[in-house]
């Protein structure tokens, strides 16, 4: 059974910085794209970072410049880098993954982590 666990959520006021990390467990064989989605209270979930397995990386127009998405293939790891947060970029994050796991690819998720900007 493949994994996701999120770690690094918080609470920070505005300006701070914090890094969000996503490791996988389990049976898998391959990994293409991971990801990272937000979603706050009453709206819908949102891509914020993406990373190829080639470390191609695309943003969120309202992230770019401040948030950096990277990724550890020998650990099966990504990461989200967060710098001068905004109290909009409060939401739930979760870590998503394109996962081969010996029988098919399958989209798997993370539990998600929650992270506040507030002073």
């Amino acid at each position: 059974q493949v994994q996701l666990v999120e770690s690094g959520g918080g609470l920070v006021q505005p300006g701070g910085s914090l890094r969000l990390s996503c490791a996988t467990s389990g049976r898998l064989f391959s990994i293409r794209a991971m990801g990272w989605y937000r979603q706050a209270p009453g709206k819908q979930r949102e891509l914020v970072a993406a990373i190829s397995s080639g470390g191609s990386t695309n943003y969120d127009d309202s992230v770019k410049g401040r948030f950096t998405i990277s990724r550890d293939n020998a650990k099966n790891t990504v990461y989200l880098q967060m710098n001068s947060l905004k109290p909009e970029d409060t939401a739930v994050y979760y870590c998503n993954a394109d996962i081969y796991d010996g029988l098919t690819w399958k989209d798997y998720w993370g539990q998600g982590t929650q992270v506040t900007v507030s002073s």
